[in-house]
């Protein structure tokens, strides 16, 4: 296994990236705490950090602002240290919906949320990486500051499978159960297992394989098979199989009654305070839910919404901070962190990390007061920043255009103006908004330069105000002949990469969206960017904005920017000044280097396809060989895979009955769906 950080590219630090890498990398063995890179966009920021990791040969945790911009960064990393665990981390909710009350109305809306799978494997993945090896980077959101549970119980929780071992049958069942892994008698996923006699089969948490365990009648492990999840091949024979728990919040079975008694005796005092202020509706509803919550724990140790207790359940002090992911990094025998951060797009991240902790309190303090929640559900929050900062050692922030924090703590700014590709900031061009003569208004506009922008096959990107201009735009554009998407916050994380990706690849010529297209997207076949209504001062028209926006065209030789706006504002006036300041230095290096600038050209591949299951890769494969048949027959195909199905499940091959009903489904879905005859509705028609 391997244990050191090894850059596997073709391209050499150019520009201004060798003395970024040479000044960042003496500041990290110099000890300094916060370091900034000053990197404007399309000047390698990424590989420049690449760099610095493979200098400095430590675990390194990248944290970005949104789970998009974290996806392209996790298939960055992975491109330059292929032989190394690049791990993506963000939050495994597609959908959340926070427990909350309001009394103003007196609605209590209960914790709604809808988990990913694959994206819960990939933060099993990450966690199970920071414990078993060094060279790991985990790229992540800032979910990495949310409570996690304990590394030191989640490590000490497994069960070591090893050839040969003692085990009966029950005993080998109650660990998996004990380690919070579920029994079916259907299809495999991540932290389920299957028994059929004295062959039981796992899929482990952050693999995408099975594991058939054979037990000889005596109790030994007889053998240990290494399957195929899709085929049910057998790949190889190991002599041992580590398990990690399938949850991260675990607790000692011996710490468990401590902590069931400590919430019974917070139970008891809360009642108490709630009674003693004639506050009995919010007794009884902390009782019950409380009691609930106890009895479900008792049972089958765990229970929805078992993270309000992970203060008890963990045996921490009131007030404490939470285990995180930062947690699972390596630590110094003084408990100092011994690990790098590079928190990328630092002007956005910063004040997103010091927002989370505030927010949360509110909402918890209110749940408290009206009896849902004990008191030390508080205690189950993200860090505070000053906890945060606590916790991460030398850290790198990257942006281009660093905030006052970073410039205020950063004991060296390093610049990284120069472009290695020599490309030039894009030239800016202000038109008005409104329609003025002949000129028909900024929308009109816009289409224009769209039409003419897709004629080169290039892309274009338009920012809006509001999500709701970004989607009524986006029709608009549509009905006009325009192949166009919207992009913002609402869209599920996994679709909003696939977007990206099939704009990229020309499936969309323009993109319209709100401040998700500002940071750190890397898209160099964009090379016009409309900013509608310029003029309008706020955060998404404010100079950092601007020049992250206009920042987005400059890895395109083309590169154009329309700012429309009717008053020149204080931000766009310093916008225009410093992206002129850049081209400058820019102009200059190239014609002192005899460089012509070339716009990037960068593979397009998608981090979804890596994330994808095997599963549904191979349902993919299924479909292109089936294409032919599809096109001329469906409804026969479709009879044919029935059968197929049907004979697998004779056979108790459930992986190929899974494949086979997947497909069918599939081949439905894109079938013509047949027109509904219509109803005569008798005298009531005439």
């Amino acid at each position: 296994m391997s244990n050191s950080f090894k850059l596997r590219t073709e391209m050499q630090p150019a520009g201004d990236q060798p003395k970024a890498i040479e000044a960042l990398v003496r500041g990290v063995k110099e000890g300094m705490r916060h370091q900034t890179l000053l990197g404007v966009t399309g000047s390698g920021k990424t590989f420049t950090g690449a760099n610095v990791i493979n200098q400095i040969q430590k675990p390194t945790l990248v944290i970005a602002h949104n789970k998009t911009l974290a996806a392209q960064l996790a298939q960055e990393y992975k491109y330059f240290f292929p032989e190394n665990a690049v791990h993506y981390f963000v939050s495994y909710y597609d959908y959340y919906q926070p427990e909350a009350y309001m009394p103003v109305t007196d609605t209590y809306i209960e914790k709604d949320a809808q988990i990913n799978e694959e994206i819960d494997r990939l933060r099993h993945a990450s966690t199970q990486s920071l414990l078993t090896r060094k060279d790991v980077i985990i790229v992540a959101s800032v979910s990495c500051i949310y409570g996690l549970g304990s590394p030191a119980e989640y490590e000490k929780e497994n069960f070591k499978i090893i050839k040969g071992m003692k085990i009966g049958r029950l005993e080998f069942l109650q660990k998996l159960v004990g380690i919070f892994y579920e029994r079916t008698n259907a299809d495999l996923t991540t932290g389920s297992f299957r028994a059929i006699g004295q062959s039981i089969e796992i899929m482990p948490m952050g693999e995408e394989t099975i594991f058939m365990v054979k037990l000889s009648p005596s109790g030994t492990v007889e053998e240990i098979l290494k399957v195929d999840p899709v085929s049910h091949r057998i790949e190889k024979e190991v002599d041992s199989v580590f398990l990690f728990p399938a949850k991260h919040f675990i607790t000692d079975k011996n710490q468990l009654e401590h902590a069931l008694t400590s919430i019974k005796l917070e139970l008891d005092d809360q009642l108490a305070k709630f009674r003693a202020q004639g506050l009995l509706l919010e007794a009884e509803r902390i009782e019950r839910r409380t009691n609930y919550d106890l009895a479900m724990i008792r049972e089958i140790g765990y229970c929805s919404g078992i993270e309000n207790y992970s203060r008890q359940l963990a045996m921490r002090p009131a007030g404490s901070p939470p285990d995180t992911l930062i947690s699972y990094f390596p630590h110094k025998a003084d408990g100092s962190p011994d690990f790098l951060t590079i928190i990328d797009e630092s002007h956005v991240t910063i004040p997103q990390i010091g927002g989370m902790y505030g927010g949360d309190q509110s909402r918890k303090k209110t749940l408290i007061e009206h009896g849902f929640r004990l008191p030390s559900a508080a205690d189950n929050r993200p860090l505070t920043f000053t906890e945060f900062e606590s916790r991460i050692g030398e850290t790198i922030y990257t942006s281009a255009t660093p905030g006052d924090y970073e410039r205020e703590h950063s004991t060296q700014v390093v610049e990284q103006i120069i472009r290695p590709t020599g490309l030039i900031d894009p030239q800016i061009e202000i038109r008005p908004v409104a329609e003025k003569g002949a000129y028909k208004g900024e929308i009109v506009d816009v289409i224009e330069e769209i039409v003419k922008t897709t004629a080169k096959n290039e892309r274009s990107i338009v920012t809006t105000l509001t999500k709701k201009m970004a989607e009524d735009l986006s029709t608009y554009l549509k009905e006009r002949g325009i192949k166009a998407e919207y992009l913002h916050s609402e869209i599920k994380t996994l679709d909003r990469i696939k977007i990206l990706t099939e704009f990229r690849k020309g499936t969309f010529d323009a993109v319209v969206g709100v401040n998700l297209l500002r940071e750190g997207l890397d898209l160099p076949e964009v090379s016009f960017i409309g900013i509608l209504d310029a003029d309008k001062e706020g955060f998404l028209r404010s100079e950092t904005s601007l020049i992250q926006t206009i920042g987005r065209a400059a890895r395109n030789v083309a590169g154009h920017v329309i700012l429309y706006a009717d008053v020149m504002t204080g931000s766009i006036d310093a916008a225009i000044k410093e992206t002129n300041r850049r081209r400058t230095i820019q102009v200059a290096y190239n014609t002192k280097h005899g460089i012509t600038p070339k716009t990037i050209v960068k593979r397009i591949h998608d981090i979804t396809e890596e994330m994808e299951s095997e599963h549904k890769k191979t349902l993919k494969e299924m479909l292109k060989l089936d294409r032919t048949m599809l096109e001329k027959d469906p409804e026969k195909l479709i009879e044919i895979k029935r059968q197929e199905m049907e004979e697998a499940v004779k056979l108790l091959d459930f992986e190929s009955a899974a494949l086979l009903r997947d497909e069918i489904k599939e081949i439905e879905a894109s079938m013509p769906k047949k027109p509904k005859r219509k109803r005569p509705l008798g005298n009531l028609e005439r």
